[in-house]
């Protein structure tokens, strides 16, 4: 279906199959997708997947910090494209519309060498 990989901050290496459902990702402790950085919001964007299109968005919720997709900052609902970079604090996210069966064939993917260029940005 689909997956987000953290590529860099804290969690690095850490995968979340996303499945066909609204995934929060945030620092709060009840969200499916929890990332442990000082400068990401409780609750800082979602991942939405629309039937109708196909496609999976990206929202931000509001957050303190912003949420960025390749560098440019999220307002409104976004599409997402295969190997799309999320930055949020300092942390990066791999967004693939890959499936994997498991941790070590999507780590495998993610650091495939030449096939992708992993940037942090810092604010």
């Amino acid at each position: 279906m689909a997956t987000l990989i953290v590529t860099a901050g804290p969690g690095t290496d850490s995968y979340y199959p996303l499945g066909r459902r609204t995934m929060v990702v945030g620092r709060d402790e009840g969200v499916p997708v929890q990332l442990l950085d000082p400068h990401v919001s409780r609750k800082h964007f979602q991942i939405i997947y629309r039937a109708q299109t196909g496609l999976f968005y990206l929202l931000d919720m509001k957050s303190r910090h912003g949420t960025y997709l390749s560098g440019k900052r999220v307002e409104g609902e976004t599409p997402l494209c295969n190997d799309d970079v999320i930055t949020v604090g300092g942390t990066s996210l791999l967004f693939t519309t890959r499936d994997f069966p498991d941790k070590q064939s999507a780590l495998a993917y993610r650091k495939k060498p030449g096939e992708r260029e992993e940037t942090t940005y810092v604010r």
